[in-house]
């Protein structure tokens, strides 16, 4: 691929199962990373997320999961850089009044066009998004929104492996 491809996992990172982790070491893909992955907040997250987009070049395709797609969405109201695109996985619902507590500043969910190509990858079955509220984000984003099945949260519990679908769809973006 001849742009970069950068990882932004969600609430807790992504561990060694998930198809993030999978493609970082298979691919040789980067991983932004936060100062805590544990209790986040939005602000520090868009913050390290523009720093990791800086040091990638502007020719960077971000690769996000759950609560790093709502991280997307905020950067991209916030940042003067620019990206080639995003794959958006399974993003949470941090306008949910369940969604965990220890998740500080991401609602409201930014429902501005993003100014870069994208795709919204969702599942029927997600237990933090529902495929409606997954459609409503791609189509304020201004996103294709692709329904992936019956995927759970589209993580390690999911046991993708190397997940080839969504990698058809990164491949889909740069290409």
């Amino acid at each position: 691929m001849a742009s970069s491809v950068l990882l932004l996992p969600g609430l807790g990172n992504s561990g060694p199962q998930h198809w993030q982790t999978q493609w970082e070491q298979h691919y040789g893909y980067l991983r932004a990373n936060q100062l805590n992955w544990d209790q986040p907040t939005c602000h520090d997250w868009v913050q390290m997320l523009d720093w990791a987009v800086a040091a990638a070049g502007p020719d960077v395709v971000v690769v996000a999961h759950s609560l790093g797609c709502a991280t997307v969405a905020h950067w991209a109201a916030t940042t003067n850089q620019s990206i080639r695109a995003a794959l958006l996985v399974a993003p949470a619902d941090v306008d949910r009044p369940d969604f965990p507590s220890e998740v500080t500043g991401f609602a409201p969910m930014p429902l501005a066009p993003l100014p870069f190509p994208s795709i919204v990858a969702a599942s029927t079955n997600d237990e933090y998004v529902t495929l409606p509220r997954a459609r409503l984000f791609a189509d304020a984003w201004g996103s294709r929104l692709v329904n992936v099945g019956a995927l759970g949260h589209i993580n390690s519990a999911s046991e993708l492996g190397l997940w080839p679908q969504g990698h058809a769809l990164l491949r889909e973006l740069v290409g």
